[in-house]
C-alpha cells in the first residue's frame, strides 16, 4: 500500500473516532463523550447479536428436526383405498391441491379401519392415497418434512435478531434521554453566564 493511501486510511479512522467522540475537542462535553460511548456500546451489542440470533435458530431447527424424528419413527406409512371420490374442484381458491374423502386401510394387526383425510383433489373411489397411522393404527397427521424445520429455525433465528435489535435500540434511546436533558441544562446555565457578561 502507498504511504499516501495508508495516509488517508489513518485520516478516515481518526475522523470516524473524532465523530463518536474520542479525541480533544474542546467543543465536546462529557455528555457527548457519554451518548457516543451510548452508541458505540449498542452498535456492538448489535453486531454481536447476529451470532446468538443464528445460534438459537440452529439450535431451534436442530429441536424441530429431532422431533419430528421422534415422530416418525412413531408413525408408520401405509397405502390406504379410497372409499369416496373426492372433489375435482374446491371452492376454497387457486393453490389447493387436496381436498377430502373417505378411505379404508388395514393396520399392522390387520383390523380395518375407515377415517375421513386429505386426499389429492380428482382421487376417484378404489384410488391408493398414502396415510400416516400410529401405534393403534388410528390415522395421524403425517410427520413435519425436513424443510420445515429449517423454515422454523430461520424464522426464529431472524426474529431474535430483529426484537433483539428492537430492544437494543430502545434502551439505548431511553438512556440518551437523561443525557439530552442535562446538555439543555448545560447550554441553558452556559447562555446565562454569556447573557450576564453582555
Amino acid at each position: 500500500m502507498s504511504r499516501t493511501g495508508r495516509r488517508n486510511g489513518e485520516l478516515w479512522v481518526l475522523m470516524q473516532a473524532r465523530r463518536l467522540g474520542f479525541g480533544r475537542n474542546p467543543l465536546r462535553r462529557r455528555v457527548d463523550r457519554m451518548e457516543s460511548a451510548i452508541v458505540l456500546g449498542s452498535i456492538l451489542a448489535a453486531l454481536l447479536m447476529i451470532p446468538a440470533a443464528a445460534a438459537i435458530g440452529t439450535a431451534v431447527r436442530t429441536a424441530s428436526e429431532r422431533s419430528a424424528e421422534e415422530r416418525r419413527a412413531s408413525l408408520t406409512q401405509v397405502q390406504a383405498r379410497a372409499v369416496t371420490a373426492a372433489a375435482t374442484s374446491v371452492l376454497g381458491g387457486a393453490g389447493q391441491v387436496a381436498s377430502l374423502a373417505k378411505v379404508a386401510w388395514n393396520d399392522p394387526a390387520g383390523r380395518p379401519h375407515e377415517a375421513v383425510t386429505s386426499v389429492p383433489i380428482g382421487t376417484k373411489p378404489g384410488s391408493e392415497v398414502t396415510i400416516w397411522i400410529d401405534r393403534s393404527g388410528a390415522l395421524t397427521s403425517p410427520p413435519r418434512p425436513p424443510a420445515d424445520s429449517a423454515a422454523i429455525g430461520s424464522a426464529v433465528g431472524l426474529t431474535t435478531a430483529m426484537m433483539s435489535w428492537l430492544l437494543i435500540a430502545g434502551l439505548a434511546r431511553l438512556a440518551v434521554v437523561p443525557l439530552d436533558r442535562r446538555r439543555l441544562r448545560d447550554w441553558d446555565r452556559d447562555l446565562r453566564k454569556l447573557s450576564w457578561r453582555l
